[in-house]
């Protein structure tokens, strides 16, 4: 019973440790070559908590088999310090700008009976944080948007300029992306992500003598059928045959997403590129640290969590697994002090900050 026990063992371990190994491998093929990668990098923190699991499982049995996981863990440890962050910075918030980037998730307003939702709560939320520039994503609206965003800016209750970029879908209702500065906007532009409901948006702002460009992104979602139902939910339904088709949708949409989310992050990437100021790009990626979109968009950036931020980096709270989707990413003329994540939950995303001021 023992050798069966250990070979069950064995076994499980080396499966997990090749899952692990294979996830290392989504940062670097595109999922339009090949999709499988990308299924195991957006498990990625799930693969690691099982195989550092199985390492002190076989320390506590006092095997040899521990090295098993703890090389494969070392292979990939730089994607760890993407996730977690042990040590604290000094948090120096002096002659800083403080950027705020938060996915409202439409301010609930399809989760909500009788019209009550999260606007109210967001924007007092806003109102505390007191932030230079504001980014949002699935901002939601109803009636014009122009007024709209007069309304918002007026219950804000600071002078802010404003860019919006908003869908409509013939109801009186639009959907869309929305940038806020305290600095002056000098140029508005857009990203066109054809056929998706994605929107990426850029703004140059003046701060003092210096033009930021602000890019601002909701890159594709997942879309998957049954967005309100948790996974457990669709893996204990009853009929076996319904169970196996939702399952298959759902990665059937995970797919499509990857794929999509990768063409247009080499469209937000080129567009970067021939940025003729320094850049932070906020928002919801949509997709984990470890992804071909979040390696293609940071080349050549510094990640403010990685650099500032402290402890588990999870910034997305839905139906679905925990993991980290929200960035503020930045160019190598800007400093960076802090990061943080706040854990209010009026979303499904947490909103996150980050100071930063531009190199002498």
């Amino acid at each position: 019973m023992r050798i069966i026990l250990y070979k069950i063992l064995l076994a499980v371990n080396v499966f997990f440790a090749l899952t692990l190994l294979m996830s290392y491998l989504a940062v670097h093929i595109s999922p339009g070559d090949f999709a499988l990668p990308a299924f195991f990098g957006l498990a990625y923190p799930y693969l690691l908590l099982i195989n550092i699991i199985l390492v002190i499982i076989w320390a506590m049995l006092l095997r040899y088999e521990a090295f098993i996981s703890v090389v494969i863990i070392a292979i990939g440890f730089n994607h760890f310090s993407n996730y977690i962050k042990p040590s604290k910075p000094s948090g120096n918030k002096s002659n800083t700008f403080k950027v705020l980037s938060y996915n409202v998730r439409l301010f609930n307003y399809f989760e909500t009976k009788n019209g009550i939702y999260s606007e109210k709560k967001i924007v007092d939320f806003i109102k505390s944080q007191k932030p230079d520039v504001v980014c949002l994503q699935e901002f939601f609206g109803l009636g014009i948007p122009a007024q709209k965003e007069a309304a918002f800016i007026a219950d804000l209750g600071e002078k802010y300029y404003s860019h919006f970029k908003v869908l409509g879908n013939g109801k009186n209702r639009f959907y869309g992306i929305a940038t806020f500065s305290k600095y002056p906007i000098v140029r508005k532009g857009e990203i066109i992500h054809p056929g998706s409901s994605s929107l990426s948006i850029y703004t140059d702002i003046l701060i003092g003598k210096d033009t930021i460009r602000v890019y601002n992104n909701h890159l594709q979602s997942f879309r998957l059928m049954r967005l309100e139902r948790s996974f457990i939910e669709e893996m204990t339904a009853s009929d076996d045959k319904e169970t196996m088709g939702e399952v298959k949708s759902i990665f059937a949409s995970l797919k499509k997403g990857f794929i999509r989310r990768a063409l247009q992050a080499q469209v937000v990437k080129d567009n970067i590129d021939r940025s003729p100021f320094p850049v932070i790009v906020a928002g919801d990626f949509n997709d984990t640290p470890v992804s071909y979109s979040y390696r293609k968009i940071r080349k050549g950036l510094n990640d403010s969590f990685v650099n500032s931020g402290y402890g588990a980096g999870f910034t997305y709270r839905g139906n679905y697994p925990p993991n980290r989707i929200d960035y503020i990413l930045y160019g190598k003329s800007l400093n960076n002090s802090y990061f943080e994540i706040l854990r209010i939950k009026y979303s499904d995303h947490y909103p996150i900050i980050a100071y930063f001021k531009k190199k002498a």
